[in-house]
């Protein structure tokens, strides 16, 4: 049996990552090729592609190196062609893989959406052709299976990976009370954008350590060049989840990571600052109340956000203040506790390779 995957990022990478294992554990026969990153490579996959090459995001971001993504749309293309997989397996990276679904399915290859695009936010529109594109839709968060299921799309809730990759929450005994996360995002765009206003407020707390974690796709020197004025600030590479392990709290920017942290039982402020242009699009067009997964799946305010402009030091300053204190930190906590329980039990990665695996046997023949 042959799989191909597409994941676009590093949250991808990782699901994508215990996808291919469980895969293999299911089937040690599988042959599986992928676009991706490290961890799917390590996991068991052929890496057709790195993520790294792939990460354009927001609106301005992609008109301006859409030639490079048609490009790259036409490898992907005559690379599955070539391969001849049994079933193509998208992970979430929606800009790139609608387009491939839709190609895909007049190939007549099974195509899985692990992972759903985030369509319940903005573009709704795109549904239809979910509904037209994708043979079985795999959703992680319990309200999207109700999203889907309300538009005919085939769907399966097969819970949050994150629960597998992390597993339950260390004890407040082995944190470190002096030691504050920082993450800032794995491109270079959010870095510029998110960092500086995060280094900033590292002058208000002399008494915690701060700790910034990098991500390997970004080249050691964009770090080194931004703690010129912060020598007392550190980073560590690959270490995200050790960090998120040890910390009192953490910074971290809009995405997978908030949920990461949540899980980690970490208090948090949620930043995000983005292109002007971009910001100013995605406003008028997205239609949820939140931008980090905690308070989407909430659906209360449980962690502050401060996107673009309130994204400053001063507010840094108090967020981060209030989650230090014994009644910030506790609110948050408990709120954790409850998302965990939203979030269901651990087996995603499992469940959605029984289902890829069913898929596959599925195709028909030339």
């Amino acid at each position: 049996m042959k799989l191909y995957l597409i994941a676009g990022e590093a949250s991808g990478d990782l699901h994508g990552s215990n996808l291919v294992k469980a895969l293999i554990r299911k089937n040690p026969n599988v042959e599986i090729r992928a676009w991706g990153g490290d961890l799917m490579e390590q996991a068991g996959a052929t890496l057709v592609r790195h993520y790294r090459d792939l990460a354009f995001m927001g609106f301005w971001e992609v008109l301006k190196n859409l030639r490079t993504i048609l490009r790259n749309l036409a490898s992907c293309k005559a690379d599955i062609e070539q391969f001849q997989p049994d079933a193509l397996v998208l992970i979430d990276y929606p800009g790139f893989n609608l387009r491939i679904a839709k190609w895909a399915k007049k190939q007549g290859i099974p195509v899985v959406y692990y992972i759903s695009p985030q369509i319940w936010a903005w573009h709704q529109s795109r549904v239809k052709q979910i509904q037209q594109d994708v043979d079985q839709m795999l959703v992680i968060l319990p309200f999207e299976q109700d999203f889907y299921k309300k538009h005919g799309v085939n769907v399966s809730f097969v819970g949050h990976p994150l629960l597998d990759a992390i597993g339950p929450p260390p004890p407040d005994s082995e944190r470190d009370p002096k030691l504050i996360a920082l993450l800032p995002g794995s491109r270079k765009q959010e870095l510029k954008r998110i960092l500086p206003p995060m280094l900033e407020v590292t002058r208000d707390f002399p008494d915690y350590r701060f700790v910034i974690a990098r991500a390997g796709s970004l080249d050691q020197e964009v770090y080194e060049e931004a703690l010129k004025e912060y020598p007392e600030v550190r980073f560590e590479t690959n270490q995200t989840y050790e960090l998120l392990r040890t910390a009192r709290v953490a910074l971290v920017k809009s995405g997978t990571s908030t949920l990461e942290a949540a899980l980690f039982n970490v208090p948090q402020v949620v930043c995000y600052a983005g292109n002007a242009i971009s910001y100013a699009i995605a406003k008028r067009v997205i239609q949820v109340k939140y931008i980090s997964l905690v308070n989407l799946i909430m659906d209360a305010p449980l962690v502050c956000e401060l996107i673009q402009h309130e994204l400053r030091r001063e507010n840094l300053k108090r967020e981060l203040q209030t989650i230090l204190s014994p009644e910030g930190s506790l609110r948050q906590k408990e709120g954790y506790a409850l998302l965990r329980q939203i979030l269901g039990n651990a087996g995603a990665s499992d469940q959605a390779a029984e289902i890829i695996l069913e898929q596959a046997v599925k195709k028909p023949e030339a």
